[in-house]
């Protein structure tokens, strides 16, 4: 009896655990989202250093802190502290050219992150497929010049776009042309 009683405590204190880490508790968070949430915090340190040079100052992303609806798992949530209007909002509210930007900021802090957390491995290329013709021409140029200073630290920025106002700023490209029944690739370079 007492060998009983001793296995069902150890039991109990194995089985809260499981239970806690696999999200029943009062914040409906497992543990793996506590890590994923852990390392989400430092890409959006990473990720709101650019968005808020590239939003000239005013946004910056974190993430929900509180559980809206108590049906589903939280925790990964972001979220935007808008600066000119001084309240925090979803990130769904951001406009098209905004949200691109919080994309690109976010690739970029992830990178970052990545190669933080991999111990001196270095992401040499990104690619950053379309998006820019959703930008203004001031969101434009913002965008592009985190992009040039980006490739300036040694890395390969290759940009996949229709927008004409790219090819002014972009000196090595590869062009591709198309018309009925052909298409044709060539390097335009300084």
């Amino acid at each position: 009896a007492v060998k009983l009683e001793q296995v069902e405590g150890d039991y109990a204190v194995v089985g809260r655990l499981s239970l806690v880490a696999n999200g029943q508790n009062s914040q409906r968070l497992s543990f793996q989202r506590f890590v994923l949430g852990a390392l989400l915090d430092d890409v959006l340190v990473a990720a709101s250093q650019r968005l808020r040079r590239m939003s000239k100052g005013r946004y910056m992303l974190e993430r929900v802190r509180e559980q809206g609806d108590q049906r589903v798992h939280g925790g990964l949530d972001l979220q935007v502290d808008d600066a000119y209007t001084g309240k925090v909002r979803p990130v769904s509210s951001l406009s098209g050219g905004e949200s691109f930007l919080a994309a690109l900021s976010l690739a970029l802090g992830l990178a970052e992150v990545v190669e933080a957390y991999a111990g001196g491995v270095r992401l040499d290329t990104i690619f950053i497929d379309e998006g820019f013709g959703s930008l203004d021409p001031e969101a434009l140029d913002l965008a592009v010049n985190t992009l040039v200073d980006l490739q300036s630290t040694g890395r390969l920025v290759g940009v996949i776009s229709h927008v004409p106002e790219l090819k002014e700023r972009i000196d090595v490209r590869l062009e591709l042309s198309s018309n009925r029944g052909s298409s044709s690739a060539a390097f335009v370079l300084p």
